[in-house]
């Protein structure tokens, strides 16, 4: 970890670390997650389980605390905060594989949550809302600077279907401050929420939410376009059936697991996001009752 000279709050913003550690913890745990990592067993994983995953999570800790820190010493949405934290991120993934034994387990998490954890602590720094509309522009804003350190490597396998099929992948998410989440995984989260009063069953709705809409990296690469229109329309179906918590929904949520399952299509990028998603929700509504 890099040494800074001037004193840093590490309690007011370690809390950021933490929660973004709680929301990969949450998101892995959540169950039933259709071809996803859960309580259940490894979806359509061979490589991947719910321990492993959490062993991940908690390796990250330490970098997220350091993006923190960063953001307090940089002061704004600067080339040389992008950089910094690139550095630490790769760092982070380095520490991650090496807890994993070579996994990707959270690669694109790393990108989403460290931009969000960088953007909340450059908001605490200049005393401005923790909102999650605030929070995504800031982290937009830092996705947009190219960071001119980037070491030459092989292309992963998101970046390969963003070459191959056009589409836009994690990195445009971020520079388009995550739409994602503040128009589908958000709303739905807290609508459902609202009309059911089931966090586990919003928190599904969500997911279903973002996979409704994402290009996943994740699907396309494992089943191509086919695979990606089939989540598309399996996740939409189980919504306009009211969610997860109706009966009617279940069943196809069920019938879409078995879909994906068959293809070997785990809408990764999708989980991704909704870490992301219970990251800003949680400290909206935390940063809510502190002002209550």
């Amino acid at each position: 970890m890099n040494a800074y000279v001037q004193p840093f709050p590490i309690q007011q913003y370690a809390g950021f670390a933490d929660l973004a550690v709680k929301a990969l913890i949450a998101e892995v745990n959540l169950t039933p997650k259709p071809a996803l990592v859960d309580q259940r067993g490894s979806g359509a994983h061979d490589d991947l389980t719910l321990e492993l995953m959490e062993q991940s999570a908690y390796s990250l800790r330490p970098m997220f605390l350091e993006m923190a820190q960063a953001a307090f010493h940089h002061h704004a949405c600067l080339q040389t905060l992008r950089e910094a934290v690139g550095a630490i991120g790769r760092a982070g993934e380095a520490a991650m594989l090496e807890t994993t034994d070579g996994v990707n387990t959270h690669r694109g998490a790393i990108w989403a949550l460290g931009l969000l954890v960088t953007a909340a602590a450059l908001a605490v720094r200049a005393h401005q809302p923790l909102t999650a509309s605030e929070l995504c522009r800031r982290a937009g804003e830092l996705a947009q600077l190219e960071d001119r350190f980037i070491p030459p490597q092989l292309l992963s396998h998101g970046q390969q279907v963003q070459k191959s099929m056009g589409v836009k992948g994690a990195k445009a998410q971020a520079q388009e401050a995550f739409p994602a989440i503040l128009e589908h995984g958000l709303p739905q989260l807290r609508n459902s929420r609202k009309i059911y009063s089931n966090e586990s069953a919003a928190q599904v709705d969500a997911l279903l939410a973002i996979m409704s809409i994402l290009d996943d990296t994740c699907v396309l690469y494992r089943a191509g376009q086919i695979g990606l229109t089939r989540m598309q329309k399996g996740a939409r179906s189980v919504l306009n059936c009211g969610g997860y918590a109706t009966a009617v929904g279940r069943r196809a949520l069920a019938s879409l697991e078995m879909d994906l399952m068959r293809l070997r299509a785990s809408p990764g990028g999708a989980a991704d996001l909704l870490a992301a998603t219970l990251f800003l929700d949680w400290i909206e509504r935390h940063n809510h009752e502190d002002r209550m």
